[in-house]
């Protein structure tokens, strides 16, 4: 791939655009917003001056409910060899593109498995799908030089290509993105009007809860309108465990002692079933989930605290797994939890003992 053209320079796109212009590809940047494509052409995006002739792949980078409108544009002016899209759902556009009559062997839809709670340009980096899974839905009419332009795509930005078909693909993002949005929203709404003394209460939990609450509406509107059924069908499921969960803590109020027995079957059947699920998300580089040894420190708010905690470690040979950090209520200090091997743990606290760290047991 020698030339792109990269339409909708939001972050997804310019992320897009900075990977492959760093990489020696002549990237072309278009937006509804001139001003955003110029934006993103003064970050090293591009340029967003257009092409003169048809570039190799062109890059639909704009929200769901316009993909299908933007890429029927390109693909009616010969804009590129190539067109993919990279919406986070599939079967829509390509239905709809379907439905405008497009010969659509030029064309593959995509989904990098990434993002930030931030959008636009200046939020985008080119390693923003670093490591990350970025989904491919081919079909039998995908040519194969299509295809191979995706995967060149994918390899610029070093991301991890899996194939997929798109509305198994639809239904999966609804189950490990759409729907974990909207539950997360739904945790943080709780808080809006919470007393300040229990606000001022949150911890790590709670931020771990509602982090990605923080993302924008709009944006969450379109990718919700392309994806309501799937999205509706697992919230209701969300929704009868809701019922039999404060079923359960009913009963635990009761005087009755066969009520209050039951009541704490049905809740610790539901976080059991919990633990089975959660053990099921994918650990460090995609492998199956590891059991880590958690070393807490604590730290004062100070520039270079956590660059010497990790020298430290790597003095002591430490690979350190994860990392936590959780801020004190109205100090200027915080514990930094460190996850590593079991048995790199013990040789982790003495060492960082030994360099006068305050180690919690």
């Amino acid at each position: 791939m020698r030339t792109a053209l990269v339409i909708g320079t939001g972050l997804i796109g310019t992320s897009a655009a900075l990977a492959l212009a760093r990489r020696g590809v002549t990237v072309h940047l278009s937006d509804h917003d001139p001003g955003q494509a110029r934006t993103a052409a003064a970050l090293g995006a591009g340029t967003d001056e257009a092409p003169e002739g048809p570039v190799d792949l062109a890059i639909v980078a704009a929200p769901p409910a316009h993909v299908a409108a933007s890429l029927a544009d390109a693909m009616r002016r010969g804009a590129a060899r190539g067109y993919l899209d990279v919406a986070s759902v599939k079967g829509g556009p390509r239905r709809e593109l379907e439905e405008l009559g497009l010969d659509l062997s030029s064309y593959i839809g995509t989904h990098p498995m990434s993002g930030r709670e931030k959008s636009g340009p200046l939020a985008a980096t080119e390693d923003l799908f670093e490591g990350r899974p970025w989904v491919l839905t081919p079909t039998r009419d995908t040519d194969t030089e299509v295809l191979n332009l995706a995967l060149e795509l994918v390899s610029h930005c070093r991301a991890v290509p899996v194939v997929m078909d798109a509305d198994a693909h639809d239904r999966a993002v609804a189950l490990v993105s759409h729907m974990p949005h909207l539950v997360s929203s739904m945790v943080a709404a709780r808080l809006q009007h919470a007393e300040e003394a229990a606000v001022r209460l949150c911890g790590q939990g709670i931020r771990d809860v509602t982090r990605i609450a923080a993302s924008d509406p709009r944006m969450w509107i379109d990718i919700l309108s392309a994806n309501p059924g799937p999205v509706a069908d697992l919230l209701a499921d969300v929704s009868a465990d809701l019922d039999e969960t404060v079923r359960a803590l009913r009963a635990l109020q009761s005087s009755d002692e066969d009520k209050r027995r039951e009541g704490a079957a049905g809740i610790e059947g539901m976080l059991r079933r919990g633990n089975a699920g959660q053990v099921r998300v994918p650990g460090k580089h995609g492998a199956a989930p590891a059991v880590y040894e958690s070393v807490v420190v604590l730290i004062d708010d100070q520039p270079g605290q956590l660059a010497r905690i990790f020298a430290d470690a790597g003095h002591a040979g430490v690979n350190i797994e994860d990392v936590r950090i959780e801020h004190a209520t109205g100090r200027q200090a915080g514990l930094v939890e460190l996850m590593v091997s079991q048995s790199a743990a013990p040789v982790l606290t003495a060492a960082l003992r030994e360099r006068g760290w305050a180690v919690r047991q």
